[in-house]
């Protein structure tokens, strides 16, 4: 269906006394899997707390119990959108739930444990935004790793693994800011618009809670071309940094390290098989060669340097040190903010970067280096460089040194 500003308008909520504990929202999933979503929900809560939103249609026998009520489907395929948060805090209203667990494609991978800590956080304490721990494949989700999570971490004092959870809990004022923000785009006919909400709990001063839920199965976006994908996601999170930056420019400490039964990325490396480099680095190396005037507008010469040495290295001793990615990345950021260059364009010249990153990460990882290890190295890289991203932000006429 199409989504417009006002997603759910035609949406006939139950009477008011029919409130619950909480409002689950879900995704459209195969019948199958939406069987297991419940059976797991009330394996965790009493069917009475709950009110299930869902825009498919579960078998009233099988679920006699359970209070269900059409939801409108969410058009993308993979991540949470503008169109699910506005969703979400209508149907709250609506219905007078005291908290949201919102459920992207392919929850039927979650544990019942996991969706009870998810939605006991907010229901039962003082957090706003319950996130996920993932525990993927340490060659999955690696935008994430090498983008997503170090610039978060690094802007806004998060350790939350995955800025871009598809699962969450929602406190009620939580998820009435991020319909908020979520508005905007819906009334600009962006419904597929994607909304940070680790960035906007920050800077709301909410309680955020990361959560282990163990593995999970990742939904595929539909787009199949890494350069749409790379585009959108990071072309969003630059833009919300951009709109937030009198937010993150103020020191501020980085939220505690939490004790985590977790062990993301730590799969031995030889199982899941290695992958060939060379396409990768054969990209990055035609890329220096044919994007080496676009790459000048928005790189210092010291980046540039080191980007030339790397193009020489051999495959097997390619190692693309952490703090020249993070210095990439920030003056990628920065001509994003400046329009250096189109904007299409500069996100497309990052692609090739990108990819030297990941050659760079699968062969540390393959020398025995923890792959989680590697990570959090480079985020501590990106975090101790936040200084050269201020000062370039307040006076971006110049190079820093």
């Amino acid at each position: 269906m199409m989504a417009t500003a006002n997603p759910i308008s035609d949406v006939t909520p139950p009477l008011a006394e029919a409130g619950a504990d909480l409002l689950v929202l879900l995704a459209p999933m195969p019948l199958d899997q939406l069987e297991t979503v419940l059976a797991n929900l009330t394996a965790s809560f009493q069917a009475e707390s709950l009110l299930i939103a869902t825009p498919d249609t579960p078998s009233t026998e099988a679920n006699p119990s359970l209070r269900i009520i059409p939801a409108p489907a969410n058009t993308a395929s993979w991540t949470l959108t503008a169109f699910d948060f506005v969703t979400a805090h209508q149907l709250a209203q609506k219905n007078n739930a005291r908290a949201i667990l919102v459920l992207g494609p392919g929850s039927a991978s979650l544990a019942s444990p996991s969706l009870f800590e998810l939605a006991n956080a907010v229901l039962a304490t003082p957090t706003d935004l319950a996130v996920p721990h993932y525990d993927l494949s340490p060659r999955a989700g690696l935008v994430n790793s090498a983008i997503l999570y170090p610039l978060t971490r690094a802007l806004f004092a998060s350790r939350a693994r995955f800025p871009l959870a598809i699962d969450l809990g929602l406190s009620l004022r939580m998820a009435e800011r991020l319909a908020a923000v979520a508005q905007r785009f819906t009334s600009l006919n962006q419904p597929d618009s994607i909304v940070w909400p680790i960035e906007e709990a920050a800077v709301a001063g909410f309680a955020i809670q990361e959560f282990d839920v163990g593995p999970r199965v990742s939904p595929q976006p539909t787009e199949t071309d890494l350069n749409a994908i790379l585009a959108r996601v990071t072309g969003s999170l630059f833009a919300d940094i951009d709109a937030k930056a009198a937010f993150w420019q103020r020191s501020r400490p980085l939220s505690p390290a939490r004790n985590s039964s977790q062990h993301t990325g730590t799969h031995d490396s030889a199982a899941d098989g290695a992958p060939e480099i060379g396409p990768m680095l054969d990209a990055f190396r035609l890329a220096y060669t044919n994007l080496r005037e676009i790459w000048s507008l928005v790189l210092p010469p010291n980046s540039l340097l080191g980007l030339k040495r790397l193009s020489v290295t051999e495959a097997a001793d390619f190692r693309m040190p952490d703090n020249l990615w993070a210095r990439v990345v920030f003056d990628f950021l920065l001509a994003y903010r400046l329009r250096t260059i189109n904007r299409g364009h500069l996100l497309g010249a990052l692609i090739p970067l990108y990819l030297a990153w990941v050659a760079s990460h699968i062969n540390i990882t393959a020398s025995g280096v923890n792959p989680e290890s590697h990570i959090e190295a480079v985020a501590a890289a990106f975090e101790a460089d936040k200084p050269y991203l201020v000062s370039r932000w307040r006076w971006p006429d110049r190079f820093n040194p």
